[in-house]
């Protein structure tokens, strides 16, 4: 009876030690006798008690590591960096398990080579850029570190899933500098936005004063000549009336220097009239008046003779 007792308890205890669990997001290597055997995937599996043993559970999760260094420009700058690496194993594929299980003593080791790989890339292709080149090409340093480490981490059985640059700083000293050459560039085009701005003004004021001189003047043109027509009209209405109170004036037997008269009497009045306290000097005397009468009386005779 005893005897079963321990052979149940036996059993019982083998079970128990062949029995494990793999958690989701992991795979456990298994070993026999110190070598490599099979690969256990997530959930309950059974495993031979006392010969076979878990060697290393291996997740098959992203992981990601911050990164801090230093590397040189070619114009012997310094330039600081902070970045972090996302990378996985490639997959949950046996072969691919036995390079992430077997190719590094820890986990540790493996961080150790990544991040130094990762840095030495970096270093490598900065070393090849000035200073001003550095800061506009994070996308390009990228794209040259996974091109150089995709191949070695292929062979540890893992994938450099993303690289982020988050900073890049340089010495206080060039940081000052280059903060020096940003701001006399942008007073730069601000004044020559400024200029630009204030020659579009000019432009435009001179445009503008030379179309308000052109329509001043055409109205002064047009003016101009409705003056000129309005005296012509108003020359021959007088004329007209005056030949024609000359002509009544002959038939009724009148002396028609009457009108010479009346006109002479009229041009006075208007003097007076429309002056403006302008002084006008005429001969009001009997032999001046005379004299006056003469010449209009000379003009108009001229002017019948040239008809």
């Amino acid at each position: 009876m005893s005897s079963t007792i321990i052979s149940i308890s036996i059993l019982v205890v083998l079970v128990f030690f062949s029995l494990v669990t793999v958690n989701q997001g992991t795979v456990a290597i298994i070993t026999l006798f110190g070598k490599y055997k099979r690969i256990l995937l997530p959930g309950l599996r059974f495993k031979m008690p006392l010969i076979e043993r878990i060697y290393r559970r291996v997740s098959i999760q992203n992981q990601s590591i911050e990164l801090e260094f230093q590397a040189v420009t070619i114009d012997q700058a310094n330039v600081y960096f902070k970045s972090m690496i996302l990378y996985s194993v490639q997959n949950s594929d046996e072969e691919t398990m036995k390079k992430v299980a077997f190719k590094f003593i820890s986990n540790k080791d493996l961080m150790q080579a990544l991040v130094r790989t990762v840095e030495g890339s970096i270093r490598a292709y900065v070393a090849t850029k000035r200073q001003a080149e550095v800061l506009t090409a994070r996308r390009e340093i990228v794209d040259y570190v996974k091109e150089q480490i995709d191949h070695s981490l292929e062979e540890w059985g893992y994938h450099l899933q993303d690289l982020q640059i988050n900073d890049i700083t340089f010495d206080q000293q060039i940081m000052d500098s280059m903060s020096k050459v940003v701001a006399s560039n942008n007073l730069k085009a601000a004044a020559e936005n400024e200029g630009q701005a204030l020659l579009i003004t000019k432009t435009k004021a001179a445009e503008a004063e030379g179309n308000a001189i052109k329509i001043s003047a055409q109205a002064e043109k047009e003016a101009a000549q409705l003056r000129g027509q309005g005296v012509a009209l108003f020359r021959q209405e007088v004329a007209k009336g005056m030949s024609e109170a000359a002509e009544e004036m002959k038939q009724a037997n009148l002396d028609t220097n009457v009108i010479l008269f009346s006109m002479w009497t009229e041009a006075i009045k208007n003097f007076a009239e429309y002056g403006k306290g302008n002084v006008i000097f005429l001969d009001g005397s009997p032999d001046g008046m005379d004299k006056t009468m003469k010449q209009m009386m000379g003009l108009i005779s001229k002017k019948e003779e040239n008809k």
